[in-house]
């Protein structure tokens, strides 16, 4: 699979080099280049990718200052004309650092270097996901697994009835949901309807009661599923 990246410099040369030894590397996809880096954060906040291409010396908001913004920061290449500002980037875990002019022998030794780290992580077993973040309203809300009671599908939209406080509406399928779930934690029983299942307390005639008192019908399309989970207790 190739890596999602983008990049951000306020030199369109430097972008355009960007772009062109991209194109030679199947295994990079760059998705946007942006020439500052307001732009660039704003589409971060809502995108995500795996690569980061930047410049560290840009006007009004450098590289550097970009990166320390993201909440979720990808895997950082950092570009400059200037090498004074190589400890800085590797102060901010940079996977490489790149002095301009870039060759493309170089670019692909950074690229290696991201690839190379990515797979190392992939071996290394991610801690359990315990809560997972959607949009409502305008804003992104942070929803505890261990608090949601249960999924409500409504056309368009999903409801998350969680514990906590009052239900979260988000217009997402349920299909794009359930794929959002630890799948040894949730399940679909019915298109209208996913279920923690460590809050089961009894499956009776294709009837789920959970602990909260609530009881959810397992339709015929879900029902294999409900089944394979009832035989591996």
């Amino acid at each position: 699979m190739a890596f999602r990246c983008i990049a951000v410099d306020d030199e369109i040369p430097a972008l355009e080099l960007i772009r062109n030894y991209a194109a030679k590397m199947s295994s990079l996809q760059l998705l946007h280049t942006f020439n500052d880096a307001i732009s660039a954060g704003e589409y971060l906040r809502t995108n995500e990718i795996d690569l980061l291409f930047v410049d560290i010396n840009m006007p009004d908001i450098n590289g550097i200052d970009l990166v320390s913004s993201l909440q979720n920061k990808p895997m950082i290449i950092f570009t400059t004309a200037y090498k004074k500002f190589a400890y800085n980037g590797f102060e901010l875990d940079a996977v490489d650092y790149l002095l301009k002019p870039i060759s493309f022998e170089r670019f692909k030794r950074g690229v290696s270097k991201a690839m190379e780290l990515l797979q190392n992580k992939a071996q290394v077993k991610a801690p359990e996901q315990d809560n997972l973040f959607v949009r409502s309203e305008y804003r992104m809300v942070r929803i505890g697994l261990n608090e949601i009671e249960y999924v409500e599908g409504l056309e368009d939209y999903i409801k998350i009835h969680i514990s906590s406080s009052k239900p979260v509406l988000t217009l997402m399928t349920m299909k794009a949901f359930i794929e959002k779930l630890p799948e040894n934690k949730f399940l679909r029983i019915h298109r209208s309807y996913i279920i923690p299942l460590n809050k089961i307390v009894s499956v009776i005639n294709r009837k789920v009661l959970l602990a909260s008192g609530k009881i959810f019908p397992v339709s015929e399309t879900y029902a294999a599923s409900m089944n394979d989970w009832i035989n591996k207790r």
